[in-house]
């Protein structure tokens, strides 16, 4: 299993504050808008992202990071292996993810995920 990004989640009700400082002033692209999320960074550079969110989708809370990987079943069963607390999934989500929620040893909220081709 691989990971292919990590993406810092901020919790807000405030989306037009983020998307004024992040995309007008700071000149970030608007990578992805679904309501509830909008993450900016760089198509040039996908290392270079931030995700502003009221939820994590589906009811669930905000997540800390969402961390991609290739193999999301791969990281579940070692999530599992480990003895760490699974709080949510794994789901498909209507978006085109499978993910599943963990908390991390510091008690963060990990979305794990996997786009669905």
């Amino acid at each position: 299993m691989k990971v292919k990004r990590i993406v810092t989640n901020i919790h807000t009700e405030k989306m037009a504050e983020a998307r004024r400082f992040y995309e007008e002033v700071l000149g970030l692209e608007l990578l992805m808008d679904h309501g509830w999320i909008a993450t900016y960074g760089s198509s040039e550079q996908t290392s270079v992202q931030i995700s502003f969110a009221s939820e994590g989708g589906s009811g669930t809370r905000t997540p800390d990071l969402s961390i991609e990987v290739d193999d999301v079943e791969e990281a579940y069963n070692r999530m599992l292996q480990a003895g760490f607390r699974i709080e949510y999934g794994p789901a498909d989500e209507p978006w085109g993810v499978r993910r599943f929620y963990v908390r991390d040893p510091f008690g963060k909220l990990i979305n794990i995920l996997s786009h669905q081709s």
